[in-house]
């Protein structure tokens, strides 16, 4: 039986005292298109064992990043995570640990979030973080939001470069607070001018780096166009391993950054959770988004930790709020700060030296073969490559090769034909030699 805690009377109590005139009404805001007309093709019930026996068979079917050489990347990338890591997050106090509400009680989850915090600050090259919002794709909504509330402008302007769920996420978090966005055209070859896009409307540039085609570029006279026409410079980050490698965004003259953290600490999970960083400058703090973790003394003078800032609408007013996103991506932010911790300062360093020398490795070979071209000239771990034919159907016949090939630019920007030749790499510090001669090879037969 299902359980269903209303009766036809309570939800017709329910309607009247919200005054709307039926269940179906209040899905409104979700189009028709989007919604079932019948029920799914399901079967009506199954047993424990029999549930479990399909679901297998279904998740077998899956070819995990770590079972083949993989070289997917566009945002999510595979990385080698400490046995460590895994066995410090399960334990009792803080695979359960909840909201910390009450800091007497929640010292240790604060004093994490402290670290955190203070290693998000030193990567970013900014001075303050928070402690997390639920991924890069909307922390880079909220940074928009946020360079809206700061400037009064309304309009902001997305790089081509960006990557496309991040700008999709912007586009629809801005919907209504009536922010006008610009999006630039793709920019597969890394030379595009945002700077003549910028207007006295304009609240922000955001920009990535390395860019969703692998670019990696100075953003010193980006920032100074922006601010010399009184606008913020967003600099998102999709692959945070870089910053052990390239000139903090802080030091380029960012005013926000925000980042994608699963790169540390955290497995691909077939898509999720991740966990997004956000920092920003200290003049700017009274309207960054989420919850600030704080280091004090109590009344006895001893050390302690307290949410300094809290200024989401589960704590003030809701009109005061500067973001509804409800809670920090608690576990995935605590694996983050294990693994940076782990590794140090100089492991960071060696770990992006690492990638960035395997990347060059896959680059120069890929560039040796006939009709392949390598469009970067600066980059991380991550290129775009111009294939003699459609980089879909290439990456659909290495997959029978049991290669995972890349992510083709035309899945993630889909209405661009002119692009459909292109294929993102990506190699991190677990590609091989092996993997690298099984790509090469692979893609050797295939075209």
């Amino acid at each position: 039986m299902r359980y269903l805690p209303h009766t036809e009377a309570d939800r017709r109590a329910l309607l009247a005292t919200i005054g709307a005139p039926s269940v179906d009404s209040l899905f409104r805001d979700v189009p028709e298109s989007a919604r079932l007309t019948a029920p799914l093709d399901l079967p009506d019930h199954q047993g424990e064992l029999e549930v479990e026996r399909h679901l297998t068979a279904l998740a077998n079917r899956n070819v995990a990043a770590g079972t083949v050489p993989s070289f997917l990347g566009a945002g999510a990338y595979h990385h080698y995570v400490p046995a460590a890591v895994d066995h410090l997050i399960q334990r009792g106090e803080f695979l359960t640990a909840y909201t910390p509400y009450q800091p007497e009680v929640s010292q240790g989850t604060l004093q994490a979030l402290f670290e955190f915090q203070t290693q998000v600050a030193l990567l970013t090259g900014m001075e303050v973080a928070n402690a997390s919002m639920y991924d890069g794709a909307t922390a880079c909504a909220e940074a928009v939001l946020m360079a809206q509330r700061l400037t009064k402008r309304g309009r902001a302007v997305l790089s081509g470069g960006l990557h496309p769920h991040y700008r999709d996420v912007t586009e629809t978090q801005s919907r209504f607070p009536a922010l006008d966005v610009v999006a630039a055209e793709p920019d597969p070859l890394g030379t595009e001018d945002l700077s003549d896009l910028i207007n006295s409307d304009t609240a922000c540039v955001v920009v990535q780096n390395p860019s969703l085609f692998g670019h990696v570029r100075d953003l010193t006279s980006l920032a100074e166009a922006c601010h010399a026409a009184g606008a913020l410079l967003v600099v998102a980050v999709t692959e945070v391993v870089s910053l052990g490698a390239l000139t903090p965004p802080g030091e380029m003259g960012a005013d926000i950054v925000i980042a994608e953290g699963q790169s540390l600490g955290n497995p691909l999970n077939f898509g999720g959770p991740h966990l997004g960083l956000f920092a920003t400058r200290q003049k700017f703090v009274r309207q960054l988004p989420g919850r600030v973790a704080g280091e004090t003394v109590d009344a006895e003078g001893r050390r302690g930790w307290v949410l300094t800032l809290s200024t989401r609408e589960q704590h003030i007013r809701r009109e005061k709020a500067t973001s509804n996103i409800c809670t920090n991506s608690g576990l995935c932010t605590l694996a983050f700060t294990i693994h940076v911790a782990l590794l140090g300062e100089e492991g960071v360093k060696k770990l992006a030296r690492l990638n960035h020398a395997r990347a060059v490795d896959v680059a120069d070979r890929l560039a040796a073969l006939d009709g392949v071209a390598v469009l970067n000239t600066a980059f991380f771990n991550e290129v775009v490559v111009r294939l003699p034919k459609p980089a879909a159907e290439v990456v659909d016949a290495l997959a029978e090769w049991q290669v995972l090939a890349g992510v083709p630019v035309s899945r993630l920007i889909p209405d661009a034909p002119d692009l459909a030749d292109l294929l993102l790499v990506a190699a991190t510090e677990c590609t091989t030699d092996a993997d690298v001669d099984a790509l090469v090879g692979a893609l050797q037969e295939v075209l």
